[in-house]
């Protein structure tokens, strides 16, 4: 499946993946969204922005995280998802928010970490073109085939925010490579 049909008209061609990611000529920009914005999405966005600076491209892409539900604005990421995403290096300092419907004009990629979060975005967007933006993380994880969706850890025990980690970890690992070869 092609999803990076908002960034291939960049690509320059004779590039390689990693110098196109590097060279690309405008920022791009990338939101994880889950619901109330505490565990997954700023996870996910903990991730990608630990990868990203490890191939040197962090000023080419820029990561944000939302929820669906603002119950949690301002609040730092659950604690157990911190200490989790701790132990394997990445640091989670996002501050909770609400996705907005400007949103869809300021991120050129949505990433939805289950299928309420999806269809709550699509009742959001504000055009066809909008919602052409969302994909389902899922899509992503190819170490996962048979999951659908990124599972709320909020009420499981340690497990849960391990495997959520290990989904993340093999879903952004994704995202960047396709975004290499878009």
């Amino acid at each position: 499946m092609e999803i990076y049909r908002h960034f291939s008209a960049e690509k320059v061609g004779g590039n390689a993946p990693a110098q196109y990611l590097c060279g690309m000529e405008t920022k791009k920009r990338i939101l994880f969204v889950c619901l109330g914005n505490i565990c997954r999405s700023p996870a996910a966005e903990g991730i990608l922005r630990h990868l990203i600076a490890e191939k040197g491209c962090a000023d080419r892409l820029d990561v944000d995280s939302a929820g669906t539900y603002g119950g949690h604005r301002g609040d730092l990421p659950d604690p157990r998802m911190r200490r989790a995403a701790s132990q394997r290096g990445y640091t989670l300092t996002h501050r909770a928010r609400q996705v907005a419907e400007e949103d869809f004009e300021r991120f050129d990629m949505i990433v939805v970490m289950d299928d309420m979060n999806y269809e709550s975005l699509h009742r959001l967007a504000p055009s066809r073109a909008a919602a052409q933006k969302i994909f389902r993380m899922a899509e992503f994880c190819r170490h996962y085939p048979d999951r659908t969706y990124v599972p709320d850890p909020y009420y499981e025990g340690r497990e849960g925010f391990e495997l959520v980690l290990d989904m993340l970890e093999d879903g952004c690992r994704e995202i960047l490579a396709q975004l290499e070869q878009a």
